[in-house]
């Protein structure tokens, strides 16, 4: 058995590729961690704003509730689809109101049991 020692300089191209490698994973982590925050801090600033003239904003607004299904929601919810006028907007609408009634109704069965 021989004992050879390889030996990577800091100047070879192995190196340069491993650098390289390492700074474009990191760039996109970054990116990628970037979209996230931008993605939520825009879901948590409008989620008052249901009712908005603007329709991304209702969109945001819609995801933020998706996430928080209490009975308040459900009754907010249940005034939005009477109010709303977009199909698209009513169909999400609809789709989270029907899983917030879902887990509400879970939990309220759980608790009686």
């Amino acid at each position: 058995m021989s004992d050879k020692v390889i030996v990577v300089r800091e100047d070879s191209a192995v190196w340069r590729a491993l650098k390289i490698a390492a700074i474009g994973v990191l760039g996109l982590a970054a990116i990628g961690g970037t979209g996230v925050w931008l993605a939520r801090d825009q879901m948590a600033r409008h989620h008052s704003d249901l009712f908005s003239p603007h329709p991304l904003r209702r969109l945001a607004a819609l995801g933020y509730l998706r996430a928080h299904p209490d009975v308040d929601n459900v009754l907010l919810l249940r005034d939005y689809l009477a109010w709303e006028e977009r199909p698209m907007l009513r169909k999400q609408a609809t789709v989270i109101l029907a899983g917030m009634e879902e887990v509400l109704a879970a939990e309220e069965s759980i608790e009686r049991a």
